[in-house]
């Protein structure tokens, strides 16, 4: 009979045990299946509402911290938090504008136009005809600018009809005719020279308006006229005093009267300038055509 071994020993048919199998970091194991639980009634809430860190805000009470368009980040509702607290043009925020309103109100990046800039604002008031002509001659530029925009058919149709009826005189020949006509012919004369002259500055402050325009000016066409008439007239006042009485072919009456042209033409330069937003040699080859006329009309005396 054959003897057995009997001892601890390995059960080669048994299968080894395996090791429990680790999960991967982070996950979580599939939670068990449960049943679906029933709809909560009818003005419930279905599930419990989300709580928000809370923080302390100002006065020590613990609120979350939201955007109220009424008040700070944190500061409860109703109650703002100053001026500049929300700046309109700082990065993250938004600014309100009504309709119709400019956003840009500087109009800022525009393009450069002719006369653009100074109509942007008005320069002041409309000047009354005293200071207004008393302004030509003593501070011409910031005339000329601040009635760019403001009508003067009144102190221009007037000034030039006056000067127009003293201009008789301050010719020989016209002058002559004047003092040996009778009073019935001789009104008519004067008159007729007033009407002429107004229509003279009418027709050449339409061409110095109509050039600048062409050389780029955006200038209103009533003020150029009415100023350039102005303008006209009185530049030539000094000559035609004393032309009355020493005759126009005196030499210190022409003399005066190339230094009264002179100033006119700066006049005019100025004037086209200011209410045109031109440079000065535009301005000045605008009123080229006034210049001139002026020159053979009346400085001459070629009427």
């Amino acid at each position: 009979m054959a003897g057995f071994r009997i001892g601890r020993g390995r059960d080669n048919n048994r299968t080894p045990q395996q090791p429990p199998r680790q999960q991967p970091y982070g996950s979580q194991q599939a939670a068990p299946h449960q049943a679906p639980q029933a709809p909560p009634p009818y003005g419930q809430q279905p599930y419990a509402p989300q709580q928000w860190p809370q923080q302390a805000a100002a006065g020590g009470h613990g609120e979350p911290e939201y955007y109220d368009p009424h008040g700070g980040p944190g500061a409860p509702a109703g109650q703002g938090p100053g001026p500049g607290a929300y700046p309109g043009d700082a990065p993250g925020y938004t600014q309100a504008f009504a309709i119709g309103e400019d956003p840009y109100p500087y109009n800022q990046g525009a393009t450069y136009q002719a006369g653009a800039a100074q109509a942007a604002a008005p320069t002041g008031p409309r000047l009354p005809w005293k200071e207004l002509l008393r302004g030509i001659v003593t501070r011409p530029g910031a005339t000329f600018l601040q009635m760019r925009d403001y009508p003067v058919w009144g102190p221009a149709l007037t000034v030039t009809f006056l000067y127009g009826l003293l201009a008789v005189f301050g010719l020989d020949d016209a002058r002559k005719d004047v003092i040996n006509a009778t009073l019935s012919k001789a009104i008519p004369i004067v008159l007729s020279a007033g009407v002429a002259f107004v229509i003279c500055g009418l027709i050449l402050g339409a061409v110095t308006h109509t050039l600048a325009r062409q050389l780029g000016g955006d200038g209103a066409w009533q003020p150029t006229v009415g100023m350039s008439m102005l303008v006209m007239t009185l530049t030539d006042a000094p000559r035609l005093l004393f032309a009355m009485f020493l005759g126009g072919d005196n030499m210190f009456v022409q003399v005066l009267g190339w230094a009264t042209w002179v100033a006119a033409g700066v006049l005019f330069t100025a004037l086209v300038g200011k209410s045109h937003d031109l440079p000065w040699p535009k301005a000045l080859g605008a009123s080229a055509i006034q210049l001139v006329a002026l020159l053979s009309i009346i400085k001459l005396g070629t009427l």
